[in-house]
């Protein structure tokens, strides 16, 4: 096939192996291949997409005192959202904590917490959009959208 008829996609990664030198692509090239796959597989749902904008703004409201701008939270107080066994595998525990606060024990990468969370006052639009900017940020990752109507069903 010529260069040419190639996604212009194809062509910038093309010509960027092209333009390397042979010595160095054992280091640099990889670098690249790793930025075009990103680029390539990371693209979202534009819904989605739009929900982590909206809850990241609403995380900076609400959340970034206690649990940080990293998500790393406090050590042995707040608990961290960011690489968090918990929130991956309780996702409606999650939600709930969210719309009704959460209280006593829980247990997130192998630490135990034991604090308060006051409910926020969020809108189920709002636990939804915050929860799926959380479900995707600082190294989480989840393909599947909290929906408006997932928050709503959840009671306390």
């Amino acid at each position: 096939m010529a260069l040419f008829m190639l996604p212009l996609k194809e062509k910038v990664f093309i010509n960027l192996y092209l333009i390397l030198n042979l010595s160095m692509n054992k280091y640099i090239l990889p670098c690249f291949v790793g930025i075009f796959m990103i680029c390539n597989v990371h693209s979202q749902d534009p819904d989605l997409e739009a929900s982590i904008e909206r809850g990241s703004e609403i995380y900076t409201d609400f959340c970034v005192t206690c649990h940080k701008g990293n998500g790393e939270g406090v050590a042995f107080t707040y608990p961290p959202l960011a690489m968090s066994d918990y929130l991956m595998g309780n996702r409606e525990k999650s939600i709930r904590g969210i719309k009704y606060g959460q209280r006593g024990e829980l247990v997130v990468n192998g630490v135990t917490y034991n604090n308060i969370m006051d409910p926020l006052g969020l809108e189920d639009d709002e636990i939804a959009d915050v929860m799926n900017f959380i479900l995707n940020s600082w190294g989480n990752s989840s393909d599947e959208m909290v929906t408006v109507e997932e928050v709503t069903i959840i009671t306390d």
